[in-house]
């Protein structure tokens, strides 16, 4: 196992930049820039004894904030905050104070807002060499985006010699605020990249949230037993799909809230790779990448739509306007906390 700290000699906002190089004795490598805490490469061995990228990204750190990248933006491996997916109408109220976000789609607050926490340079405060582990942090003060409390935020990725990349999320505020992390990683475990259509997909989830047209979450919990958002059983993710729309739905996971346990599970044949996402949280939002249209990915490949696949695990989106939902306050008592894993294994 190594943990390796390099400076990538850029530096954005007058915060220096670094990749911090995780690898383990089998030789998987998972390098994560502290700017926007993003997953740039999760390098495994694939069944072919290849080794193969799984995660979507760029070669180059500038390409991360290219403003042509930037005007049609699909968030590419980095962490969401301070409150990911949408808040309606941007609009929420803790105690007896109403709150306006900035609008960045039509009609909602997506992923924190206008800079969220995909677009900040991260403290490095931690590095276990003994964990093959990185501690980062990021301290969101009172108002930005427009959100209550000074909140700080500590995020560790830990690789382990089973292949797993866990996250754990830690966070504190002085004043009531709402929060929900994810990690907005786009994955494809096919060795030639491609269409994610063929791949193998199952959620653990009997039922999903309703949705209106612009994304929002309503509160109603709908069961998709018969309907194209079964994954229940495993199955190609194109085979109940719209070829236009593909999916991008939140799916409340059938497990005790808080535990620890397996969301979703993917697997290519060609690769033989599985990837399979624990999580303590209650939401795995699958998205399929309708929106992904990416010039110079790596190796300068163009990433189209429905190139990668993500699972989003949080909270219940728009719960902050939803009191049925899970509380996504936090109060300057409690300690938020989150775990997700990524699992890669080979399909033998």
């Amino acid at each position: 196992m190594s943990v390796q700290q390099i400076s990538t000699g850029k530096f954005i906002d007058g915060e220096e930049v670094f990749a911090i190089e995780l690898t383990n004795s089998k030789g998987t490598y998972v390098k994560i820039f502290n700017y926007g805490a993003i997953i740039n490469q999760f390098i495994v061995e694939n069944i072919n004894g290849e080794k193969q990228d799984i995660v979507l990204g760029f070669d180059t750190l500038e390409q991360y904030t290219d403003p042509e990248y930037l005007k049609e933006y699909p968030y590419i491996g980095a962490v969401i905050g301070r409150y990911a997916n949408r808040i309606k109408d941007g609009k929420f109220t803790v105690g007896a104070e109403n709150y306006q976000l900035a609008l960045n789609t039509a009609d909602s607050t997506l992923h924190g807002g206008l800079v969220g926490f995909d677009r900040k340079v991260w403290d490095i405060i931690e590095i276990e060499e003994d964990q093959n582990a990185v501690t980062l942090q990021y301290e969101s003060i009172d108002g930005e985006e427009h959100f209550p409390g000074n909140l700080v935020v500590d995020l560790t990725f830990q690789l382990t010699e089973n292949n797993e990349l866990i996250l754990s999320y830690e966070a504190e505020t002085d004043a009531a605020t709402p929060i929900n992390l994810t990690h907005h990683g786009y994955f494809n475990l096919s060795p030639t990249g491609g269409n994610v259509s063929k791949h193998q997909q199952q959620i653990f989830a009997s039922n999903c949230l309703e949705q209106d047209e612009g994304y929002s979450v309503t509160g109603k919990l709908i069961p998709v037993a018969g309907t194209p958002l079964d994954f229940t059983s495993i199955k190609e993710i194109g085979k109940d799909w719209n070829e236009s729309t593909g999916y991008d739905q939140s799916f409340v996971l059938d497990k005790i809230y808080g535990d620890l346990s397996l969301a979703s599970k993917t697997t290519e044949m060609q690769s033989g790779l599985t990837l399979s996402v624990y999580t303590t949280e209650p939401i795995a939002h699958l998205y399929t990448g309708k929106y992904l249209e990416v010039k110079n990915g790596k190796g300068g490949r163009d990433y189209g739509s429905f190139e990668g696949f993500c699972v989003e695990t949080q909270h219940h989106p728009n719960a902050v306007n939803i009191p049925s939902f899970p509380n996504t306050i936090l109060q300057p008592e409690d300690l938020y906390t989150q775990t997700t894993i990524y699992k890669v294994s080979l399909n033998k």
